[in-house]
C-alpha cells in the first residue's frame, strides 16, 4: 500500500478514536430490531448505517474501518459509504475529523492514477472515485487539477477509458463532462497515442482522442 494512504488512514483512526464502539447497534423500531455489528457483513452495515441502524457516533466509531476497508478489498461501494456523509452535514464536524477525511481522498486518488488497471481497493477507476466524491457532498474540480499534473501512461489510459465510457457520452457529471472536452484534454490524447501508438492500448486512446475532437 502507498505509503502517503497508509499515513492517511493513521490519521483517521486518531481522528475517531474517541468515538467508543457498540456490539449491538439501535434499530428502527418500526422497521427492524437492535443489529449484532458481528453478525452484519460490512456491505450490508454499510447499507443500513445511519438509516436504520445506529447513529452518529456509530458511523464515526466505524468509518475508519469502512474507508480502509475500500482501499484494501472490493467488498464495499464507495458511493454508498461516502454518501453517508452529508446527511451528518460531516463539514460541520471538528477540524481535524473533516481533514482526516479529505487527507484520505487525496490519498486514495494519487495511487489509483499510478496503476493501471487501479489497485486501490473498491476505487475501480476514476469515475467510481469522482463518483463517490459526489455522493459525499464534494466538488471534483480538485481532484481534476491533481489528474492534470499526473502525466504518466497509467493515468492516460485511466483518461481515455472515461471518455470511453458512459460518464462522458451520458454527461452524467457536467463538471468532469467540460473537464473532458477541454483542448488540454485533446492535446493529451493525442500526445499519448503517439507515445504509446505500437502497444495494445493505442486504439483505446485513438477512439477517446476521436470523441473528445468530435
Amino acid at each position: 500500500m502507498d505509503g502517503d494512504l497508509i499515513a492517511a488512514l493513521a490519521r483517521l483512526r486518531e481522528a475517531f478514536v474517541r468515538y467508543p464502539g457498540r456490539a449491538v447497534l439501535d434499530g428502527c423500531p418500526h422497521c427492524r430490531g437492535p443489529a449484532s455489528v458481528d453478525d452484519h457483513d460490512l456491505f450490508s452495515l454499510a447499507i443500513s448505517l445511519g438509516n436504520t441502524v445506529g447513529g452518529r457516533d456509530d458511523l464515526k466509531h466505524l468509518l475508519p474501518l469502512l474507508l480502509e476497508r475500500m482501499v484494501t478489498s472490493g467488498e464495499l461501494d464507495p458511493a454508498i459509504v461516502l454518501g453517508k456523509l452529508p446527511r451528518e452535514r460531516w463539514r460541520g464536524w471538528p477540524e481535524a475529523e473533516q481533514d482526516a477525511i479529505d487527507g484520505y481522498l487525496d490519498a486514495v486518488w494519487r495511487p489509483l492514477l499510478a496503476t493501471y488497471p487501479s489497485q486501490v481497493g473498491s476505487f475501480l477507476d476514476p469515475a467510481t472515485f469522482l463518483d463517490a466524491v459526489v455522493a459525499a457532498g464534494e466538488n471534483v474540480t480538485r481532484f481534476l487539477d491533481v489528474w492534470d499534473l499526473v502525466l504518466n501512461s497509467a493515468a492516460d489510459r485511466h483518461l481515455a477509458d472515461t471518455v470511453n465510457g458512459p460518464v462522458f457520452v451520458d454527461r452524467r457529471s457536467a463538471t468532469l463532462a467540460a473537464w473532458l472536452r477541454r483542448e488540454t484534454v485533446r492535446d493529451r490524447l493525442y500526445r499519448a497515442f503517439e507515445r504509446d501508438h505500437d502497444m495494445s492500448w493505442a486504439d483505446d486512446l485513438a477512439r477517446a482522442y476521436d470523441l473528445v475532437r468530435s
